[in-house]
């Protein structure tokens, strides 16, 4: 990260010390405008969506996101900062974990969903 954007460190320290779902909520209602929130969950779900290898029409139409906002995750997604990955990445694990199923038990699932 840039030196422009170590201004932020202070919050985002904040962020870190949160220790609970609840707290999480209470902070970003109290930080964020309704609008604000809504697009960043917005903005989340699309990059989850695209790591889904969903396409943009199929992107939009479950979360209402335009097609210039899917392209601008899309592109953080691939060559940004590693932000949506990592994010992505623990709350693929913390699910796993939350449904007691591995990596390998996951793909063995999906295969099997996926075949006739």
């Amino acid at each position: 990260m840039d030196k422009q954007h170590r201004g932020g460190d202070p919050l985002f320290r904040a962020i870190l010390r949160l220790e609970s779902l609840d707290e999480c909520r209470a902070f970003f209602d109290d930080l964020c405008t309704i609008r604000e929130l809504q697009e960043l969950t917005r903005r989340f779900a699309v990059a989850a969506m695209l790591d889904e290898k969903k396409n943009y029409q199929e992107i939009s139409k479950a979360t209402g996101a335009s097609t210039a906002t899917i392209s601008r995750v899309n592109r953080c997604l691939v060559y940004g900062s590693g932000g949506y990955r990592a994010a992505l990445d623990k709350a693929e694990k913390e699910s796993r974990i939350a449904s007691n199923e591995s990596p390998a038990d996951e793909k063995a699932t999906k295969k099997s969903d996926s075949e006739p």
